[in-house]
């Protein structure tokens, strides 16, 4: 991929080969290692570390001081918050090599990681999930949970657009008309999913 498809500042270094999509900005003092995806039209702020391996969908912004370890897959639309936190060992020790335990984590599809939060290897954090800003997460999160708190616990849920959904009972089902873009979604024990 030729340089101009691709804004970096002249301050990242970027190794080869990687894959860098059309449109993405890559900001000051980042650094993306070789092996890396990152996809079109992603924003990386200040100080952003992406390593070998890491996979990066479309539309992703990753605000300043984010590290993504090995194991880190990213789906479209992800928003990160500056300074979050990924891991992608359970037990590390300086002085034992464990690179072949790393963990997959996969944030799904338009999912929001607040500020400050920290994102245990190993877990799943379904679409369009919203993760507050300090949470812990050091487990699976289902689709549109709203999640914050150390360990982070469910609090709610949210609409792709961000708003928070108030479910009321209608006959068998919970059902929630989002208040700011009108989506429909209907709350089956601990999943939530649109109205089809």
């Amino acid at each position: 991929m030729s340089k101009q498809d691709y804004f970096a500042h002249p301050t990242a270094v970027i190794d080869q080969p990687c894959q860098i999509g059309t449109g993405t900005r890559i900001w000051h003092f980042s650094h993306i290692m070789a092996h890396s995806i990152i996809g079109r039209n992603c924003n990386l702020g200040q100080n952003v570390y992406i390593a070998p391996h890491v996979e990066i969908g479309e539309n992703v912004k990753i605000q300043n001081n984010v590290s993504l370890y090995t194991g880190v897959i990213l789906e479209d639309d992800v928003f990160c918050g500056p300074s979050a936190v990924f891991t992608n060992v359970i037990n590390p020790r300086s002085h034992i090599s464990r690179k072949h335990e790393f963990k997959t984590t996969r944030v799904g599809k338009g999912t929001t990681i607040g500020a400050n939060s920290t994102i245990i290897c190993g877990i799943t954090i379904g679409t369009y999930a919203f993760i507050g800003a300090g949470a812990v997460v050091t487990k699976d999160v289902s689709p549109y949970a709203l999640m914050y708190g150390n360990p982070a616990e469910l609090k709610g849920w949210m609409c792709s657009c961000g708003n928070k959904l108030t479910f009321s009972v209608d006959s068998s089902e919970e059902k929630s008309v989002c208040s700011f873009c009108n989506a429909e979604y209907i709350k089956r024990g601990w999943r939530v999913e649109p109205k089809s």
